[in-house]
């Protein structure tokens, strides 16, 4: 079975904004949704389906897969929630954490994601493993919580008065989000302080890429970051390069660190808007087939470039700073990406759930297979557990002098424009930018 192309997620974090596309599953007319409605044990075999005809491993990683379908076929369902149970834990035998089943409220959050606009506070939150807490991992910039105060790092202890303990994090998110013009108040803890924030939600648009203009030791460069590779990331960054070579920038910074992935097709246009000829990707299938994407000669730039990587960059960021490294087109600095080299495609179900399917993996173009692995930078870049602590306590570090990362990637930059000048190459000092 063919997957459109567009509806391949390289997704490798779960966080309240997260991107990804779905693909229809062809089923969503008003008597197939009462069918299951009727019949939950349907839901459990046209999951098994799915997974049974695309799932990217024939061996269903040595799981007897007929043998689980007669185990979860030959039980009693008396409604939905009950299927759902099953299904998720049919899904976790099979031992893959990108592989999973999503209710209709996680279905429809994830196509709110998509959109690249939805209706909240404005802040990214994770859930911490060992303690279950529900942080938040960044406000975004001119959002309800932005502007209130909220930080990196803040724990949420309570959401309209409701414990935290114990609640998941798509539970905290639906209880985040809510109409716009409606309030939420939350209670959060910041060291030792406790505070509690009254916001008014609004409609937010989710910008993937920040850039800036910036003097550097042998001209101008331009410093782009890149958050997440969703539906609107390849027009943004479109628009990024073509200002900043307006501005005849002599070099570019491209900053994907934390930049957890997102869509295959976004992935492969921004490829190509710095590589002018080469393969980008290879995907490779169950049955062996391989899919390979290539540059179509209308690169933006030929400009020497900077990327900055680090454990968070993963998936989408990964086929990016692969495809760039591979083909000799960019330098890689920081530290070893995420390493995840698979591709799911997200199927709709007729009840308005949703199943994330592994469907194949990726290989860059010299054929490495980084699944569990990463990528290696070219120059190795640690940061000190104080580095970490600053940045993340002031966002407005990164991409900056003070950020060590981005320091030594400045100084691999002025050292390629040199060389491609044909000028000598020696150790830069570093500017103070210039927004």
């Amino acid at each position: 079975m063919a997957i459109p192309k567009r509806g391949l997620v390289l997704g490798a974090t779960a966080v309240a904004v997260a991107a990804t596309i779905v693909t229809g599953a062809g089923i969503h007319l008003s008597q197939s949704k009462a069918f299951f409605q009727e019949s939950p044990k349907e839901l459990v075999d046209e999951v098994w389906q799915l997974i049974d005809r695309n799932y990217v491993d024939a061996t269903f990683n040595q799981v007897d897969w007929e043998s689980v379908r007669t185990d979860y076929l030959g039980r009693s369902y008396s409604n939905q929630e009950e299927a759902y149970v099953a299904v998720r834990e049919m899904l976790e035998k099979l031992n893959d954490p990108y592989t999973r089943f999503m209710d209709p409220q996680e279905f429809r959050n994830m196509q709110i994601d998509t959109s690249g606009e939805l209706t909240g506070v404005g802040i990214q939150i994770s859930q911490e493993e060992e303690t279950e807490e529900i942080v938040v991992v960044s406000p975004i910039e001119d959002t309800p919580a932005f502007e209130a105060g909220i930080r990196p790092k803040d724990v949420i202890l309570e959401i309209d008065g409701e414990s935290t303990t114990g609640m998941d994090l798509n539970a905290a998110v639906n209880r985040i989000r809510g109409t716009e013009g409606s309030q939420v108040q939350l209670k959060i803890r910041r060291g030792s302080e406790e505070i509690e924030y009254e916001l008014t939600r609004a409609r937010i648009e989710i910008h993937p890429v920040r850039y800036s203009y910036q003097e550097g030791p042998e001209g101008p460069i331009g410093y782009i970051r890149l958050t997440q590779f969703s539906a609107n990331a390849a027009a943004e960054m479109r628009e990024a390069i073509q200002a900043l070579e307006g501005r005849d920038v002599t070099g570019y910074v491209l900053d994907l660190r934390s930049n957890p992935g997102g869509l295959l097709y976004s992935s492969i246009d921004i490829a190509r808007m710095w590589i002018d000829s080469g393969t980008i990707v290879s995907t490779v299938n169950r049955q062996g087939v391989t899919d390979e994407e290539a540059a179509n000669s209308r690169a933006l730039t030929n400009k020497p470039l900077v990327v900055l990587v680090d454990g968070g960059s993963a998936s989408a960021s990964e086929i990016l700073s692969g495809a760039l490294q591979d083909n000799d087109r960019a330098t890689l600095v920081g530290t070893r990406t995420f390493g995840k080299g698979l591709v799911q495609s997200v199927r709709s179900l007729a009840d308005g759930s949703g199943v994330a399917v592994t469907v194949a993996k990726y290989l860059t173009p010299s054929g490495r297979d980084i699944n569990k692995h990463g990528i290696d930078p070219d120059v190795q870049v640690d940061l000190s557990d104080t580095d970490r602590e600053a940045l993340a306590d002031n966002r407005d570090l990164i991409g900056t002098p003070e950020d060590p990362q981005y320091a030594r990637g400045l100084e691999v930059l002025t050292d390629a424009i040199r060389a491609a000048r044909g000028t000598n190459v020696g150790t830069t000092s570093i500017p103070t930018p210039t927004n």
